[in-house]
């Protein structure tokens, strides 16, 4: 079993940061792309940023710039600092990683975080 829990979120004003933290636990021999995942109201989930577990980082253009994901590979954790935060930001924000459970598996397993909700307000 693997299990990611995400904390973090919160309700901000524009312009202010959050940073959302997601470890992942259970039986892990790797975890390769790590990564945040968004779903506003009416709207389907999108990617935020992901990032692989070489430090080679990915990001939506509408974040580019203002949000930072990192990861520490020792405590299968991701991060995602959001800076200068607007409304428009306003999502649940999920957690994702692609996970090998054991060294004889030959491909990856994807794994969810239960969300966690950001809220912007003007």
């Amino acid at each position: 079993q693997v299990q990611l829990v995400e904390s973090g979120g919160g309700l901000v004003q524009t312009g202010e940061s959050l940073r959302l933290s997601c470890q992942a636990s259970g039986s892990i021999y790797s975890i390769e792309r790590m990564g945040w995942y968004r779903q506003a109201p009416g709207k389907q989930r999108e990617l935020v940023a992901s990032i692989t577990n070489g430090g080679s980082a990915n990001y939506a253009d509408s974040v580019k710039g203002r949000f930072t994901i990192s990861r520490d590979n020792a405590k299968n954790t991701v991060y995602l600092l959001m800076n200068s935060l607007k409304p428009e930001d306003t999502a649940v924000d999920y957690c994702n990683a692609d996970i090998k459970q054991s060294i004889i598996r030959l491909s990856t397993d994807a794994y969810w975080g239960q969300g966690t909700q950001v809220t912007v307000s003007s």
